[in-house]
């Protein structure tokens, strides 16, 4: 996948081209940088402020089991979203990336 087509490729392609090019070390590297670029976002959340949950990573790493409650989202905001073409929302309630796109939504 060229530059270009990778800007404007879906989630499920730019998944495809990063994680089928990573060794096992650069996956949990890029796991990693996102949880680190999300402190700036899932941190500061209405839903994820003041519940304890101490996770962030929702779109990656799946929902949360501590938060219950849509309060307001802030991941249409985070530059991880259009970096890799993400298409949903509340996260931590409904799901990661990968487990919203396997259920068709």
């Amino acid at each position: 996948m060229s530059e270009e087509n990778f800007y404007n490729g879906t989630y499920e392609d730019k998944m495809k081209m990063l994680y089928s090019k990573m060794s096992q070390k650069q996956q949990k590297e890029s796991r990693e940088q996102v949880i680190y670029m999300c402190r700036e976002y899932c941190g500061r959340c209405p839903s994820y402020a003041g519940t304890g949950e101490e996770n962030l990573a929702f779109c990656m790493m799946g929902k949360s089991s501590v938060i219950t409650e849509k309060k307001g989202c802030l991941c249409k905001q985070c530059p991880i979203t259009k970096t890799m073409s993400l298409r949903w929302e509340y996260y931590c309630t409904e799901g990661s990336a990968t487990e919203l796109s396997q259920a068709g939504k």
